[in-house]
This record gives structure tokens, C-alpha cells and sequence, in this order.
């Protein structure tokens, strides 16, 4: 276990924003992981447990507790089976996108679609994971954790997760820290059927086909290419945390209001909002939509201009190259005010934020 003090967080996330931790902590084993939060419980310390960094906006001022960074990587596969399918124990400091390339190698089909999204295979279940028509938790077994209330390390299946759209048990709270996650893959040269429709698209199939594994991920990451989602270091434009606001979900009578606000916005034969059904009754809208007719177009920003809308897609806010996190939060605040006045809905963030709020 090594230990580092004042050490800048902003180079530890994809934001690449945010002061330094009083104390880090990089945990290399479960064990390790394990005695590392014990300790800052037992101390009644601040704890901030760190993955890949994709999902944080780290205040300015930085954390004054202890970060304990999760760095235990190992793959290991249990069984392996046509009918029960591939059950892969993945350490929640796995690189995510290694696991998914790892997973298109060997045949096994799942996550394809999941290609390119930064950050930790243990922060996958807690914001449940998504995009072009897969969640992680279709494909979740079951997530052992370190259960801080308790003191002792639990197993919860997929159904004890709560897994809902980009929500989940560990997302409500504290109390649960990710030591790994047990995957069900199924074995076939084959991708799921495919669910989006520009994927489809690209891929010259309608939606519901299967295609090669490798097909199918070369497609979805060069779908988030066009989107500056694939991390690139000379690419401002993927200094993110991806999407930052989640696509509203809206009851019957909500949706109605918002294409009543749409109409008088945008006039009769204007563009109506996207829809979608949700599986909980409700109706999904698109964010990247609601901002766009807002009047936040690609690119837009405030003074200092050191954080603006990404020049590829108007769902993710980005550093320019010297950003802080008090400017990541100013637009932020500026396009979710602007979208509640144009169209009464209220953008839920993404990430979370660390010592400061939206």
C-alpha cells in the first residue's frame, strides 16, 4: 500500500480539474483496499474512494481527508459454461475498456457496446453503466463489497443492486465500497442484438441484428469518436466526464407540458422532443436535446471561456485546457438554469462533485 501527500487529484481525472488530497492511499489488493478504509473509518476521517476518475469533479480547494485509490486489477474467470454462459471476477481497479476488449477477444458478448467509456470496471454498477442500448447491469451477477456499516466484506446479486437508469444501491450512498464485480457473459462470436439505431446504421443492419463482436465495438467507439467521448490527451474535447447530465425521465403529464413549452419555444411545426419509453412507466427525453434547443449550442461558454460545451456534442462539458472546477460548475449551472427556463425540466448531473455542489 503506498501512501503520497498533497497530491493533485486533477491528474487523476478525465475532468482534469481539482486541488489536492491531504492523504493518498493506492490500495493494489482487496486486503489492501479493505485496511485502508477501515483505518480512515476507524479515524472518523473524510473518505473519497477513488477509481479511474471519469465520473468526478473534484473542488478547487481539493479533498481534505484521505482518497484511497482503487488499483487492484485482476481478471480471473470462475467457470465457463454455454448454458450458464463466462462468469469473470473483474477487480474494481480494472481498466474498463481493457476488460471490454479483453471480453470481444475471447468471444464473449455483453459489454461490446460498452467500448471506450472511461474509468473503473468498480464504478460501473454504481452508476449503472450505460450506452447504445447495454447497461452493465445486464450483465452483473453479483458485486462484493466492503459494507462500512457492518465491517465485513458482502456479496449483493444483481437484484440486492437496485439497478435502475444510471442509478444504483451504491450510488444512494456511502455505506458500500466496490472490492469487485462478477460478471455473466455469454460465449458467442456474435454481439448482442443491437438496440440503437444510428449503430445499426453504421453497421448496415436493423435493429435486433447480431454482428461480429469486433464489428460491433470498432462501430460504438467510432460512434463516441465522432462525439469526443474516446479519451485523447491532445483532444480538448474529451477532457470530460462524458455526458454530463442524464436524459430526463418525465411522467405522462410532465412530457406533455414540455411539448406544450416546445410548441410556444419553437412554433407548431417546429422540432418536438425526443421520446422514448422507459421501463418504469415513464417517458425518456434526450438532454443533449433540451440544451441544444435551449440555445446551448456545440462549443458555447462563459467567461473565462476555460470550460465550455464540447465542440462534438452538446451532453458534455469540457476543460478547455486550464479550467477549474468553479468554472465547470458556473456553465453547468448556467445551461441547467437556462433548460428549467426554456422548458420547466431540471437537468440531473452525471458526475459527482466533491467538495462543492451544483
Amino acid at each position: 500500500m503506498r501512501e503520497e501527500h498533497d497530491v493533485p487529484l486533477a491528474s487523476l481525472t478525465t475532468m482534469r480539474v481539482g486541488g489536492p488530497a491531504a492523504r493518498l492511499v493506492t490500495a493494489e489488493s482487496i486486503d489492501e483496499l479493505v485496511d485502508a478504509v477501515r483505518e480512515v473509518d476507524d479515524a472518523d476521517e473524510p473518505l473519497l474512494v477513488l477509481g479511474g476518475g471519469s465520473n468526478l469533479v473534484v473542488a478547487d480547494d481539493g479533498f481534505p481527508g484521505t482518497v484511497v485509490r482503487v488499483a487492484h486489477d485482476d481478471i480471473t474467470v470462475e467457470s465457463s459454461d454455454l448454458c450458464a454462459g463466462v462468469m469473470v471476477r473483474v477487480g474494481a481497479g480494472a481498466v474498463w475498456d481493457e476488460l471490454v476488449a479483453r471480453a470481444v477477444g475471447e468471444g464473449w458478448s455483453g459489454v461490446e457496446a460498452l467500448s471506450g467509456i472511461p474509468g473503473s470496471a468498480g464504478a460501473t454498477p454504481v452508476q449503472n453503466v450505460g450506452a447504445y442500448g447495454q447497461e452493465v447491469a445486464q450483465t452483473i451477477a453479483s458485486v462484493r463489497v466492503w459494507d462500512r456499516a457492518e465491517q465485513q466484506v458482502r456479496t449483493l446479486v444483481a437484484h440486492e443492486c437496485r439497478f435502475t437508469y444510471r442509478h444504483s444501491l451504491f450510488k444512494a450512498t456511502t455505506r458500500y465500497v466496490v472490492l469487485d464485480v462478477l460478471f455473466q457473459l455469454t460465449p458467442s462470436d456474435l454481439s448482442q442484438p443491437i438496440a440503437y439505431a444510428d449503430l445499426a446504421r453504421q453497421l448496415g443492419v436493423s435493429p435486433g441484428e447480431r454482428v461480429p463482436l469486433a464489428e460491433a465495438r470498432e462501430a460504438v467507439l467510432a460512434q463516441r469518436r465522432l462525439r469526443g467521448m474516446v479519451l485523447d490527451g491532445a483532444d480538448h474535447d474529451t477532457w470530460s466526464c462524458g455526458s454530463f447530465f442524464t436524459n430526463p425521465i418525465l411522467s405522462a403529464g410532465r412530457f406533455a407540458d414540455l411539448e406544450s413549452r416546445a410548441r410556444g419555444r419553437l412554433g407548431a411545426d417546429g422540432p418536438m422532443p425526443p421520446r422514448f419509453p422507459d421501463a418504469d412507466g415513464g417517458i425518456k427525453t434526450s438532454a443533449a436535446w433540451l440544451i441544444d434547443q435551449a440555445g446551448f449550442g456545440k462549443g458555447h461558454s462563459i467567461p473565462p471561456h476555460r470550460a465550455a460545451l464540447s465542440t462534438k456534442h452538446t451532453l458534455a462539458i469540457t476543460n478547455r485546457g486550464d479550467a477549474s472546477a468553479a468554472d465547470v460548475a458556473a456553465l453547468a449551472r448556467e445551461i441547467r438554469a437556462g433548460v428549467h427556463e426554456a422548458f420547466g425540466v431540471t437537468l440531473v448531473n452525471e458526475p459527482v462533485f466533491v467538495g462543492h455542489e451544483l
